[in-house]
């Protein structure tokens, strides 16, 4: 919980819609001031509550104990996951396959978009709607795209991914909700 120091922020708030009607040689309506002051239904107490609330729904990958950075696609796939992993982490045991990738199931099935891809080391991507894969090589094949290790060389995902089964974790970066509470004290405006 913060308290704010209201004069010092009406005057901000002020200066904010007055600079642009000075700037412009333009009229400016004081309605969104007048708006500022009722902020909450405790005004008429001495004070105005503002809740703020932030989510956070970054993915975060660790293989074998290391944590990766990931760029994550834009796709209908990534949202479906991240919903997954609202629920909790995801623990998944990737077995080799091929010589060029490890790939392990989801346990749920997600949104594909399968386009014929040819994967580079470090793709991660949907097989089947419920197979995850990471590829520490090259393979050619109708995939759903999910994301990409980035900051490791071929070699050092080969080393990471490329000598036997490993386990992989996903999980939110911050699955909790986090709401701040913001207090106005109009009631301390005298001396300041």
């Amino acid at each position: 919980m913060r308290v704010i120091n209201l004069p010092a922020l009406l005057l901000a708030l002020l200066m904010t819609i007055a600079m642009p009607a000075c700037v412009a040689n333009e009229t400016v309506d004081a309605a969104p001031a007048a708006d500022a002051l009722d902020l909450a239904a405790g005004a008429d107490t001495g004070t105005a509550v503002v809740e703020e609330e932030f989510q956070m729904g970054a993915i975060t990958l660790t293989v074998a104990g290391r944590p990766l950075t990931v760029e994550w696609q834009d796709n209908a796939s990534v949202d479906a996951l991240r919903e997954l992993l609202r629920t909790g982490p995801l623990t998944i045991s990737l077995s080799m396959y091929g010589g060029f990738e490890q790939v392990g199931s989801l346990g749920a099935n997600l949104p594909r978009n399968d386009v014929q891809t040819t994967t580079e080391p470090g793709d991660i991507v949907l097989y089947s709607g419920n197979q995850i894969v990471l590829f520490y090589g090259s393979n050619s094949w109708a995939y759903t795209r999910l994301g990409k290790i980035i900051g490791l060389n071929r070699s050092e995902l080969e080393d990471l991914l490329g000598n036997g089964d490993v386990t992989a974790v996903l999980s939110l970066a911050d699955t909790n909700t986090q709401e701040e509470t913001v207090i106005f004290d109009f009631n301390n405006l005298q001396n300041q």
